[in-house]
């Protein structure tokens, strides 16, 4: 108990000192790209784009953006396969031990995404300020005492002789500071397992024995979890066993389609905090209990950077074009969709990781995602955002007093014309999906000008199919991405909705 007040103390002062406006922040992070480039300066990326002379010119940012590209997967995988092929000094200096397996909620295969000792470090770091930031609430005052359950991909990695790959919340997960390990849970024999199910059920054997306060893991699994947990021990809610919990650090998707039933399972308040872990990085977490945003991580080994999401920078496929404009932290604004670029202490540098955030406060440089840059629905100029559509379902909940946990959609040709399908997860076999469908149209209009403009023109039609929860589960288990860090895709591509629809087809039969 020393040891974590001394680690609290000393982490109240740290994250103090880490609050700050746009200005300030882009000092800051004038400096960490300075250390990142002369750090890779010798490598294979950092010779080929003239780290040298970025770091003897006089404006280190300027010319890092004239020397430097910005890339995606595409343009940096052959320097990572080779990284991944156990080549040193590829983009990052030294050998890369570890690569975070990331395929987003859409595409098919696998990217593998480097993650180096110095980035591991890095989202320990961000890790802590975040316990630190919620130890400052009021929390039970022996907060960091208590056991903290962790839900995240296994432990147990793919090796090709040379490198490990796997979840990059198994691979953090491996390398959980000692002081912090004796808290955590579960076991590092059960963090290992490989099938979701077993896991589930070995968590859901062990809960008795544990006295949890806070809880990590995306929404849909922790609910599973938590019912698991409730009809194992036949209990009235999670507080029946876990009578101190009181914290849960969510990311991935939003929270707000799930608040609805995940609160159902609780009896005391929790506080909800928000985190944003990508396999590129920490980039953000909620630093303040009532913030709207996360705060961007700083003094960290990364840097960022951000080009408006708009039709002067972006296609209507989501596809950056050529001369878009990009801006530092000091050049962003409120109200503003922007795509973010990552350069990180693992080689990654003006990397598009496909988000798209806005920022909710300046003097915090607080953010909240909005969407992904190809996950949205523009067929006719509509311009629907999943930060659209997640509001619309909550919208709906309340309204019918019904948890829609999950939902996806698919623009379409329908007859000369445009189309949306939603797809809504709902167990109440009582709502009518015309209601349901009048009632989302009427939400999503008011959220969205031009998606009201297009209903009266180019978008026809809306058709709407209410789905049991547990299509959703079976159908991430037949993708092979049943449980852990796994999301359901919200915008279906051309190739998910052929199989999403085949795979519908013996269940409408049946229904």
């Amino acid at each position: 108990m020393k040891l974590l007040n001394q680690i609290l103390n000393t982490g109240k002062r740290l994250t103090e000192t880490l609050s700050l406006n746009k200005d300030k922040a882009f000092a800051v992070q004038k400096r960490t790209l300075r250390k990142l480039i002369i750090k890779a300066e010798n490598t294979e990326f950092g010779k080929q784009f003239g780290f040298t002379s970025i770091i003897e010119s006089r404006n280190t940012y300027k010319n890092f953006k004239k020397n430097v590209p910005v890339t995606d997967y595409a343009f940096m995988h052959p320097y990572w396969q080779k990284a991944y092929d156990g080549v040193e000094d590829v983009s990052w200096p030294g050998k890369i031990e570890y690569f975070a397996l990331s395929s987003g909620t859409s595409e098919g295969s696998s990217k593998y995404i480097p993650v180096s000792g110095d980035m591991l470090k890095s989202i320990t770091r961000a890790s802590i300020r975040q316990m630190i930031s919620i130890a400052k609430t009021d929390v039970p005052k022996d907060y960091l005492a208590k056991n903290y359950l962790m839900i995240s991909g296994s432990t147990s990695l793919y090796s090709n002789g040379k490198s490990y790959a796997g979840d990059l919340s198994g691979i953090t997960t491996r390398h959980v500071p000692s002081w912090f390990e004796r808290f955590s849970k579960p076991s590092m024999e059960i963090r290992s397992l490989k099938d979701w199910q077993n896991k589930i059920d070995k968590i859901t054997e062990e809960a008795r024995e544990w006295d949890v306060v806070m809880i990590a893991g995306v929404p849909a699994w922790i609910q599973l979890l938590f019912e698991n947990i409730i009809e194992r021990y036949n209990l009235t809610s999670i507080h029946d066993i876990w009578p101190h919990f009181s914290v849960y650090i969510h990311g991935g998707v939003s929270i707000d389609p799930y608040k609805k039933s995940l609160n159902k399972l609780f009896s005391k308040p929790v506080k909800y905090f928000e985190t944003y872990l990508a396999s590129e990085g920490f980039v953000s977490y909620q630093a303040r209990e009532f913030a709207e945003g996360m705060r961007l991580n700083f003094r960290n080994g990364m840097f960022y950077e951000f080009v408006p999401f708009d039709e002067e920078n972006f296609d209507h496929q989501g596809n950056m074009m050529e001369g878009a404009k990009v801006l530092p932290i000091n050049e962003v604004s409120l109200d503003t969709d922007y795509a973010i670029l990552l350069t990180t202490c693992s080689g990654a540098w003006r990397y598009q990781i496909g988000d798209t955030i806005r920022f909710t406060d300046l003097d915090n440089c607080e953010i909240k995602i909005t969407g992904r840059t190809k996950h949205f629905l523009s067929m006719c100029g509509e311009h629907l955002s999943v930060e659209n559509m997640n509001k619309a379902i909550v919208q709906l909940s309340e309204e019918f007093n019904t948890s829609f946990n999950e939902f996806t959609v698919k623009g379409l040709r329908h007859e000369n014309s445009f189309a949306h399908h939603w797809y809504i997860a709902c167990d109440n076999p009582s709502l009518d999906p015309d209601k349901v469908k009048e009632r989302l149209d009427y939400y999503l209009c008011a959220s969205n000008d031009d998606y009201i403009t297009e209903r009266k023109h180019a978008l026809k039609h809306l058709f709407v199919d209410l789905v049991p929860s547990s299509v959703f589960i079976d159908w991430m288990e037949v993708q092979g991405r049943y449980g852990s860090q796994n999301k359901f895709p919200r915008v279906l591509s051309d190739e998910k909705y052929a199989e999403w629809t085949s795979f519908l087809q013996p269940v409408k039969a049946t229904s």
